[in-house]
């Protein structure tokens, strides 16, 4: 048995970890593992290594992926599938297992219909992919976030400003949530609650007539004003242009708020976006063994024959789901729980 694995998307701390644990688990099976190059890209130009437990050795305390990442898309590519098909069958490979989000496991899904044996391990930082309760990665960005909105606090007092944090979530604000209630933001604005800005400045406003001469904004990239606003009712784009899945590059709605607080409330703002910090260096001790577990557990998928599935995390139990049920489907914050911590601790 030979086994194909790729990571594909965004880097993310805990993806070496899952393929040491697949790495380790197959090879007490006897199975060979080949690692592509560079996600799809490296399916589609039969680029990679041949992974043992020697070089896989200790990689799950580094963050990054050592088979490297892109973003590309196999079914944007000219003749894509064939080339995929050719790469697998002169890599004798009999299994692929795609470690990625929505995207890459999307595309593992359409091969799987195309009738390539994929299994898939859900990442994505963001935490938004559905059908699992957590994905690794997302820990580590949470408290590289707190850590800086921590670090934050000390320099917003000591000269009495509104610092806007920009942290990311596209669609979904799981990490804004989570990483803004830790650290204490006053404000915390996420994709899925549209938010008046008015009212915001008003909070701020109150904040510093109660001797409150700090601030401190939480807002995920994809955060917007609600519907009836004059002022940034869709998301603020860094450029126009897609990547090869549909997504536009978001950035820039921290700078666009420190300019409205400024001028609307007459508060010095200052901007401040985490970007890649929040992506880069060691996983936590938690997506560790999170990825870890999700590794050998796709390991086992092989040999128990769960094709078409993804490695997932119900409670404490790993499980397997079929990738259809995975992939399409946002899994967004509640608003109920936007509500009962947000809007209690909001200005506070």
């Amino acid at each position: 048995m030979r086994i194909g694995i790729l990571t594909g998307g965004g880097d993310c701390p805990g993806l070496n970890a899952v393929i040491r644990g697949i790495v380790i688990r197959a090879d007490k099976e006897n199975y060979e593992i080949f690692g592509f190059a560079d996600g799809w890209r490296g399916v589609l130009e039969n680029k990679g290594e041949d992974l043992t437990k020697e070089k896989v050795k200790d990689i799950h305390r580094e963050g990054g992926t050592i088979l490297g990442t892109s973003r590309t898309n196999p079914f944007k590519e000219e003749k894509g599938l064939e080339k995929i098909k050719n790469t697998l069958k002169d890599r004798e490979i009999d299994v692929l297992i795609a470690i990625g989000g929505d995207d890459t496991l999307g595309a593992a899904n359409k091969l799987y219909k195309k009738g390539i044996k994929t299994i898939g391990v859900p990442k994505t930082i963001d935490n938004d992919l559905s059908c699992t309760d957590y994905t690794f990665g997302f820990d580590t960005a949470i408290n590289i976030a707190v850590e800086a909105i921590d670090r934050l606090h000390t320099t917003a007092k000591s000269h009495h400003r509104v610092l806007v944090v920009e942290i990311m979530g596209r669609h979904a604000g799981w990490i804004t949530l989570e990483a803004g209630v830790g650290g204490g933001a006053h404000i915390i604005l996420i994709p899925e609650v549209p938010f008046d800005l008015d009212e915001v400045c008003q909070v701020l406003l109150e904040r510093k007539k109660r001797g409150e001469n700090y601030s401190i904004v939480a807002v995920a990239e994809g955060a917007k004003a609600a519907k009836g606003s004059k002022f940034l009712t869709q998301e603020v784009t860094k450029e126009e242009k897609t990547d090869s899945f549909g997504n536009i590059m978001l950035g820039g709605i921290a700078r666009v708020l420190e300019k409205e607080i400024s001028k609307r409330t007459g508060i010095e703002a200052r901007s401040v976006v985490l970007g890649h910090l929040q992506r880069g260096g060691r996983p936590s001790a938690f997506d560790r063994f999170l990825a870890t577990r999700f590794g050998i557990k796709a390991a086992e998928m092989v040999k128990e024959g769960k094709i078409g599935q993804m490695a997932s995390l119900r409670g404490t139990e790993i499980i397997s789901v079929p990738l259809e049920e995975a992939v399409g489907k946002t899994k967004s914050v509640p608003v109920s729980l936007y509500k009962e911590t947000v809007e209690v601790l909001r200005g506070e």
